[in-house]
Parts: C-alpha cells; structure tokens; sequence
C-alpha cells in the first residue's frame, strides 16, 4: 500500500488573551475520515511566527501553569528587541523556541495514541492577534 498524505486546516479564534486552545478532539474529528481506521503519523503544525504547539494535560490547571511558567520565562515587557506591536511582543516572537509549531503524534487503529491525561494544544500569548490557522496533516 503507498503512503497517503491527508490535510485541513483549522481556524482558531483565540481572543485577545494568552490562551491554551485544546485541539484534541479536532484532531480526533479529522482523524476519523482521514485515518480510517489506519496507522500513521498526526502533524499539527501551526505557521505563526507567535504559537506553538503543545503536548500536556488541561483543565486541572496544567493550562494556567504554563501560562503562568512562560510569563515568568518571557515578561511581557520592554526588554525586546523586537518591538512592533503590543507591549512586551518580542517575547511573543522567543516563543516557538520554547514551545515547538509543531507536533508530530502516532496514530494506531485510526486513533491519536495519547497518554491518558494528554491534550494537543495550541499555545498563544500573542494577544495582538486572535484569529490562528492550525494545519492537520495524516500520513500514512
């Protein structure tokens, strides 16, 4: 059987706060079309210059942490050479670094084979802009 390359892409409204978006059950969504049911490889790319990808748990406060840990990390103030846009955007741009705009995830029997407490997310603390496009690409 030859390989086969599927892809969507998805438009996320972020809003203008530092934001966690879980992707998972949108990837779940695409994979069950996409997979049917095969064995591949999940991309989740996001081609922003200011976002990234992240995989951890949500909703018992892993989320906020991040956050929380990446406000430490990268202050949203005027310490940045990179100075277009809202204050403190330079460490927008010092993200990726850290938080990859990617993620590539196995898939088995057509399904993402995540840990039990494992989420796909988008990561955002651009606040400048809301509105992300995520690419889903399913190889197999």
């Amino acid at each position: 059987m030859s390989d086969s390359l599927t892809t969507t892409v998805l438009n996320i409204t972020t809003g203008g706060a530092e934001t966690v978006t879980d992707l998972t059950r949108d990837c779940e969504s695409f994979l069950t079309g996409a997979a049917a049911g095969r064995d591949g490889l999940l991309n989740v790319f996001v081609p922003h210059a200011t976002a990234g990808i992240a995989v951890l748990e949500t909703g018992a406060g892993s989320d906020d942490d991040l956050l929380a840990a990446l406000h430490h990390l990268l202050p949203a103030d005027d310490r940045w050479q990179h100075r277009h846009g809202s204050p403190g955007h330079g460490r927008d741009h010092v993200l990726p670094a850290l938080v990859p705009p990617h993620a590539t995830l196995p898939v088995i029997g057509g399904r993402l084979a995540l840990g039990t407490w494992q989420s796909v997310c988008l990561v955002d603390t651009n606040v400048s802009k809301d509105n992300r496009q995520v690419r889903l690409s399913f190889l197999s």
